[in-house]
């Protein structure tokens, strides 16, 4: 193991929150879903992977059993199993993982940058699903590590303006103007109402993308919603989030559900890290040792870091 990062899931199962129950048959398990690391040993069918190469790792395995599978639609399979959810994943020294998971990272992407994979992967999901096109006008609800990989491939689709906003978040907020975003907001300062109306003077948003997992952020996201206008949802939601179904319909509105991201956006991701690594390198606010991850858990869950990036191999690595 290389890096591996501290995601909002390490923390929903750090909690034990109803929406992570599932995972009681897979326990004890070891989390860390985010990682890259260096290959130390292959099978022997085992061609395209070099020992010492570095590679970001697709965490969802796939069974190779199932219908879905038997004809190579592999994000289909129907009992898949997450290495740090269903099996031990990557807050340890090494992790074993299928070849067919591996990425080879390219020369210049540093170890902790490649570590962002996977949340990238959920980030260019979450713009994908929303049909974000240029010259649209896109709110971003959350401004964690998705919510920023999120900010960063609407800009890349051609978004007129994307603003950014959360509660709390001074920290989070200026690592994203540190990315070169400007129209970013903090609800903590007036409400949420208030902290939109500047914004909305220049109308609704084409696209609102939601990634805090926060129900209270869902009935105004709407309403800050043009009509025909898309709300992906990308947070975790622990409860039932009510929603009028009426206005909805009158409004045209779509919700959309975005999470994992299929198969063939790995490369496309890998590719933008490649070309945007200095910026992505931004993210990763606080680096530790293995021995001092549940420091990292805290960092996160305060909302003092941006990325926690665990580096198992270190002895020490300072804040």
């Amino acid at each position: 193991m290389a890096a591996v990062g501290v995601c909002g899931t390490d923390l929903h199962i750090d909690k034990w929150t109803p929406s992570y129950h599932f995972m009681a048959a897979s326990l004890p398990v070891t989390l860390g879903h985010e990682f890259s690391g260096r290959i130390e040993r292959v099978g022997a069918g085992v061609r395209d992977l070099a020992v010492g190469q570095l590679v970001a790792v697709r965490p969802s395995t796939t069974c190779g059993q199932c219908a879905a599978c038997a004809r190579a639609d592999f994000d289909a399979c129907t009992t898949r199993r997450g290495i740090g959810v269903g099996r031990d994943g990557a807050f340890a020294q090494q992790v074993i993982a299928p070849a067919r998971n591996c990425l080879p990272i390219p020369a210049g992407v540093a170890p902790d940058v490649a570590s962002l994979a996977e949340p990238l992967t959920v980030s260019h999901e979450a713009v994908r699903v929303g049909g974000v096109r240029a010259g649209d006008r896109v709110l971003v609800l959350g401004p964690g590590n998705i919510g920023q990989g999120i900010a960063l491939f609407a800009r890349d689709a051609g978004a007129r303006q994307v603003v950014v906003a959360g509660h709390g978040d001074a920290p989070r907020l200026d690592v994203l103007r540190r990315m070169g975003f400007t129209d970013v907001v903090d609800f903590a300062e007036g409400g949420m109402a208030a902290g939109l109306t500047p914004y909305l003077a220049d109308g609704p948003f084409d696209v609102v993308i939601e990634a805090t997992g926060a129900a209270g952020v869902i009935a105004p996201a709407l309403q800050a919603l043009k009509v025909r206008g898309v709300l992906v949802i990308t947070g975790i939601h622990a409860q039932p989030v009510p929603i009028d179904l009426a206005a909805l319909v009158r409004r045209h509105q779509e919700i959309r559900a975005s999470y994992r991201a299929p198969e063939a956006s790995w490369p496309r991701v890998i590719d933008f890290m490649t070309r945007h690594a200095d910026t992505l390198a931004l993210m990763v606010t606080h680096r530790l040792p293995l021995a001092r991850a549940l420091e990292g858990f805290a960092l996160a869950r305060d909302k003092v870091a941006t990325k926690v990036v665990v580096e198992p191999q270190t002895e020490a690595a300072a804040p």
